[in-house]
């Protein structure tokens, strides 16, 4: 027998039995469309989370903290010793200060950290509203959304606002007693709020470097430092610990929150399996009884000359058919059922104030994957039957009623 002619008896179930074809298929559809939404839903929530704390230059990056044992800060030759390691592209010191910030005459207190404009790019941090800082505008400062409702304004109308901030500078004298000093930068005018990062738990404020240079810093709380290729993180890393200093990477924290995801990936996928499985077995049910109800035509076609082949081959690619299109049909209800679902929680989040994510993400791997395994679902489903009809007797098949 032809392929063509096996192709048309095996799409003879759509003309012949419409409905329990098509439901047949729905229940394979609706299995698979479980498993790509939940699954889905899995990858989208990782690249949310990984998607607001990450950018290229924070994943080449190393934070450098003073030594466990060392109360001593990081000063500028410390800065001039890592920046000469080799594949060290970019280092940028942090430093932190007490102090009081005055907007529209209200005073608070916050904590200011002093940074230079490659801080924001080996941080990954980003803002919720304006912009990032940069060291030729001097009077730009970024606050926390915290900070803004510090003084009863939100991300929006903080913006562009003018702020006066004075540092609080511990000065210890020879005697070891700690003198703190009011130090107000010497510039002209006061600030400008140009940014703001979304935190509302932490009240804090990111003033450009330049802006205080007439302080002349040489102690530092902090430092980042961007590597060149991430071949070499693990050698710049044993380095500067070498030279008696702490190093964290947030790649580290990365690797860590990918390895959770991925158990949340596997949790969904095992519900969605369970999903795909009752599906399953309803396919198979549908084939034995397609068997059941051919018995006596499968006779009629043993008897004009039919071999046990072809009848075997007519079975599997009914089921592989019906497979295909269960994963088609899946992964169109998975994009209905992501579509619907991040829709309706983002018109909720927006009814509350908060900001539209989309949770749902489709990786086209997954895409392809999950169709070639729907296919391969259905020729399983079809084995059993098609060996069973190929085994047939042709006697006992034309007195079958």
């Amino acid at each position: 027998m032809k392929a063509l002619d096996i192709l048309s008896l095996s799409t003879r179930m759509f003309r012949t039995r419409p409905m329990r074809t098509f439901l047949t298929v729905l229940g394979l559809s609706v299995g698979i469309g479980a498993v790509l939404f939940l699954v889905s839903l899995g990858y989208g929530l990782q690249k949310v989370v990984l998607g607001n704390i990450t950018t290229a230059d924070s994943l080449l990056s190393l934070d450098v903290t003073p030594g466990a044992n060392s109360v001593i800060p990081i000063t500028r030759q410390d800065i001039q010793k890592i920046s000469k390691i080799p594949h060290v592209e970019l280092v940028s010191p942090i430093v932190s200060f007490s102090s009081q910030i005055t907007v529209n005459g209200f005073t608070g207190s916050t904590v200011a950290n002093i940074v230079d404009s490659n801080f924001f790019k080996l941080s990954g941090l980003k803002t919720s509203n304006g912009k990032l800082p940069v060291n030729n505008n001097p009077s730009g400062v970024v606050i926390s959304s915290a900070g803004a409702s510090l003084f009863g304004l939100n991300s929006k109308n903080v913006i562009n606002q003018k702020a006066q901030i004075s540092l609080f500078i511990s000065n210890k004298n020879q005697s070891g007693a700690g003198v703190d000093n009011v130090i107000v930068s010497k510039r002209k005018g006061p600030y400008r709020i140009i940014g703001v990062i979304h935190d509302n738990n932490s009240n804090y404020i990111y003033l450009p470097s330049s802006s205080v240079i007439d302080l002349n810093l040489n102690k530092f709380d902090q430092l980042k430092i961007k590597i060149s290729d991430a071949k070499y993180v693990d050698s710049v890393r044993n380095k500067i610990i070498d030279q008696g200093f702490l190093v964290s990477s947030l790649s580290d924290i990365i690797n860590q929150t990918k390895k959770i995801f991925k158990v949340i990936q596997l949790v969904l996928a095992i519900f969605g399996f369970i999903a795909l499985f009752v599906s399953s077995i309803g396919m198979v049910n549908t084939m034995t009884i397609t068997l059941l109800e051919r018995i006596n035509e499968i006779g009629i076609m043993r008897a004009i000359g039919i071999t046990r082949k072809d009848i075997k081959m007519m079975f599997l690619a009914e089921s592989l058919i019906m497979g295909f299109l269960g994963g088609i049909g899946g992964v169109i209800l998975g994009y209905i059922g992501g579509f619907l679902v991040n829709g309706g929680i983002n018109l909720l989040a927006r009814s509350f104030g908060g900001k539209a994510l989309n949770l749902f993400y489709y990786p086209p791997w997954f895409i392809y994957f999950i169709i070639i395994f729907s296919t391969l679902i259905g020729l399983l489903t079809g084995i059993f039957p098609s060996i069973k009809a190929s085994k047939l007797n042709p006697l006992v098949a034309l007195r079958y009623k």
